[in-house]
């Protein structure tokens, strides 16, 4: 004999409904696709089950699982939602006290959230070359930057290094109001961004004016060696060979280098020109140097993003199929009699 099918109920609260349930609802339909025995009902902050009782038990210690995860670390991706409903007692990727790399200002905990942040974090502590390379979002800047406040807190270097190279990004420098200094400033914005988020303000600017933090274009490391210090150049996807050899040998005694990037944002005016990936083929292998490549699983922007992300990639496989297509027509029109 059947038993009765079970009504549950449970009150989605201290989260937002709609981070919970993913961007139109995609989060909410891989939960019922995991339980395809249970009718689930989402009505605002509160979820309805149907269902046998057992499965209705199964489903609400997953589900609060998953709030719980939420509400520890503010985000959700879709291998969360697999892990939380895959019968595990614990969800393997959440973040642990294992995972704080600092804490920032205020005593907020910054972590290694995904799996390849903390392959970066692990790779970084065996390493002195680290080649950090995926999609936008990804925290390779963030988590190399964290890397770096640790090690200057920790004395274990005396000062810290960001560069970039000042490659426009479709804007033309020269047309920007002031001096230099000036017209830089805003395109290394995003690694201040990072800094102000573990260094007081005021200690930031003490730090920068003292030489203890230095940021500059890339242009500004040529004849330097820097010794007792963590480097990282950002945004090395728009660095020619030449450049990022040129960078790679300012390693001086005591040194940490992290090099970041994303080869599907590359600025140069010929794409081949890139000397990231050459680098890394020519150095791959080598004692004392790792890569870590970062996918669009690791993005922890808005969930938007990561659907951006898709969105471009799948215009790009169209644009090269095309370009494919037009070269074999070419051909065949070529040995026509």
């Amino acid at each position: 004999m059947e038993s009765q099918p079970t009504n549950s109920e449970i009150a989605v609260s201290g989260v937002d409904p709609r981070e919970l349930y993913g961007p139109r609802n995609e989060f909410l339909e891989q939960i019922r696709e995991l339980h395809p025995q249970l009718k689930i009902v989402a009505r605002g902050s509160m979820l309805k089950t149907i269902g046998p009782q057992a499965e209705v038990s199964r489903f609400e210690r997953r589900m609060l699982q998953l709030i719980q995860y939420y509400s520890k670390y503010g985000h959700i991706s879709q291998e969360v939602v697999a892990q939380c409903f895959s019968g595990a007692a614990a969800v393997e990727e959440a973040p642990t006290d294992r995972d704080t790399i600092l804490f920032g200002n205020s005593g907020t905990p910054i972590r290694a959230r995904t799996v390849n942040q903390r392959r970066m974090v692990e790779s970084f502590a065996q390493n002195d070359l680290l080649f950090a390379v995926g999609p936008a979002g990804s925290g390779k800047t963030y988590t190399a930057i964290a890397l770096a406040v640790r090690a200057l807190r920790e004395k274990e270097v005396r000062r810290v290094i960001l560069t970039r190279p000042a490659v426009e990004a479709g804007e033309k420098l020269g047309f920007l109001p002031g001096d230099m200094k000036e017209k830089l400033d805003p395109y290394l914005q995003p690694l201040y961004d990072a800094l102000n988020d573990m260094i007081p303000a005021a200690k930031l600017q003490k730090y920068i004016e003292e030489g203890t933090v230095q940021i500059a274009p890339l242009a500004y490391m040529r004849g330097r060696t820097l010794d007792n210090a963590f480097v990282i150049l950002d945004e090395a996807q728009n660095t020619t060979l030449p450049q990022i050899k040129m960078f790679l040998t300012r390693m001086g005694r005591n040194a940490k280098f992290i090099v970041t990037g994303d080869v599907t944002q590359i600025d140069l005016p010929h794409r081949s020109d890139s000397g990231l990936t050459r680098a890394m083929d020519i150095l791959g292998g080598m004692e004392g140097v790792a890569t870590v490549e970062f996918d669009k699983r690791d993005i922890v922007r808005h969930p938007l993003v990561k659907h951006i992300v898709d969105a471009f990639e799948r215009h790009d496989a169209q644009v090269r199929q095309a370009l494919r297509s037009k070269d074999e027509n070419n051909k065949i029109k070529t040995i026509e009699p």
